[in-house]
């Protein structure tokens, strides 16, 4: 991709975000935050310690960053990069952080390009965790976490899982897609402390339901669950408690109670035998709306000629979930469309008995489906519409959700 230089980014409007990746073995994980925050609007200026080198080349940031790559205060013409960096930058965000940086940083210390950058700096501050589950436990560690916390700086917390040498446990850096909705969040306006859903129960649904036809064949939609997960990562963020029920294979919010199941029946058991309790209900899911009326006990084979498919329709889960509601209980519903895509919305709005219906054109760029980025317009009982532009997802579900918060408690039946 061309470069642009930071007085480009400045005059263009584009947010400046420095990405400081340290030594740590999740350092190839940034190579992908990286790519999502430019592929997000954002012009990154990446910032690597020397030592991150020996896990990733200056070369993959070279080229997918805006700027060229920065290891050293003395790699460029300007005497102080770091105050070039730190008073030009929006946000400054380092994945991963590892114990030796947090430690550094918050003690103050500027003893190479990126520590000198976080100390420089007025923007917000993202740190994102990365190391051994001893190593993140031990108490020095809180301790240079709590420090940095006290101080205003953003901790996008690690997830368990699998960690270098094959162990398993807490520790694991957050995913790309999480770190970039966080980043994306103040970029925005936003803050990822802001605890705004405290108090309020989330149940969201995500993914494409699959339809069997046979033990090895099914039919489903090319949803991915993308946007269902990140309504549910948004809202764990902002203080809900959230439950994900969800077909989709996508790494789980952390903080929220995941219910996996595959058939629209599934989805259907799970959603309203949890509705009651929700607050808010988000139905970003893509349910089948037909199935087989029969499905095969043993795998159906060419030779034995084609079968006759009779499908029949499934469940309403949205206008169920509408009859059912309860005085005070939000209701969003997801409108996937191709034509018609106001139309169709409003009709669905109406309908199913809904406070707000999200609808996108899914066969618009970059839109829907299995992308990292949305675009929908929020249709409101009360009348109101809400744009949002080609945006990640994450921001898309912080929308869905800046929508829906004021609703809950007040709600038409």
């Amino acid at each position: 991709m061309a470069q642009v230089t930071p007085d480009d980014a400045r005059t263009t409007g584009r947010p400046f975000v420095v990405l400081g990746v340290s030594a740590g073995i999740a350092a190839y994980k940034a190579v992908e935050v990286c790519r999502r925050l430019v592929d997000s609007g954002a012009h990154v200026a990446p910032v690597l310690t020397e030592r991150a080198t020996r896990f990733v080349g200056t070369a993959t940031f070279d080229a997918l960053g805006s700027e060229p790559t920065q290891t050293s205060v003395f790699d460029e013409a300007s005497p102080i990069p770091h105050t070039r960096l730190g008073q030009r930058a929006d946000v400054v965000v380092v994945a991963p952080a590892t114990a030796d940086l947090l430690a550094r940083y918050a003690a103050g210390l500027a003893d190479d390009l990126l520590t000198t950058t976080l100390v420089a700096t007025a923007a917000p501050v993202v740190v994102c965790p990365a190391m051994h589950t001893e190593m993140w436990e031990h108490p020095a560690v809180q301790a240079n976490l709590a420090t940095l916390a006290a101080r205003g700086v953003i901790v996008v917390p690690p997830e368990d899982g699998r960690l270098a040498g094959g162990d398993v446990g807490s520790g694991r850096m957050a995913e790309p897609a999480t770190i970039v909705d966080a980043v994306l969040a103040l970029l925005n306006g936003g803050t990822t402390t802001t605890e705004d859903l405290v108090g309020l129960r989330v149940l969201v649904s995500a993914g494409g339901t699959r339809e069997a036809i046979d033990p090895v064949r099914f039919i489903t939609n090319r949803s991915s669950g993308k946007q269902g997960h990140a309504v549910a990562a948004a809202a764990v963020r902002r203080g809900a408690e959230v439950v994900l029920v969800t077909t989709s294979g996508l790494p789980r919010p952390a903080g929220a109670e995941v219910v996996e199941v595959e058939t629209a029946a599934q989805m259907e058991e799970a959603v309203l035998s949890r509705a009651a309790d929700a607050d808010v209900v988000v139905m970003a899911a893509a349910v089948a709306d037909f199935r087989p009326k029969a499905s095969a006990d043993t795998k159906l084979h060419k030779s034995d000629g084609i079968p006759e498919l009779v499908l029949e329709a499934t469940n309403d889960i949205l206008a169920e979930l509408g009859r059912r509601r309860r005085s005070g209980q939000v209701l969003v519903g997801f409108a996937a469309e191709t034509d018609d895509v106001s139309g169709r919305a409003r009709s669905k709005l109406a309908a199913k008995r809904v406070d707000l219906m999200v609808a996108n054109d899914v066969s618009a760029p970059g839109v829907g489906f299995d992308h990292d980025t949305n675009a929908v317009t929020i249709f409101g009982a009360d009348g109101t519409v809400t744009t949002v532009p080609l945006s990640a997802k994450g921001a898309v579900a912080d929308a869905v959700l800046d929508r829906a918060a004021p609703l809950a408690g007040r709600s038409a039946s």
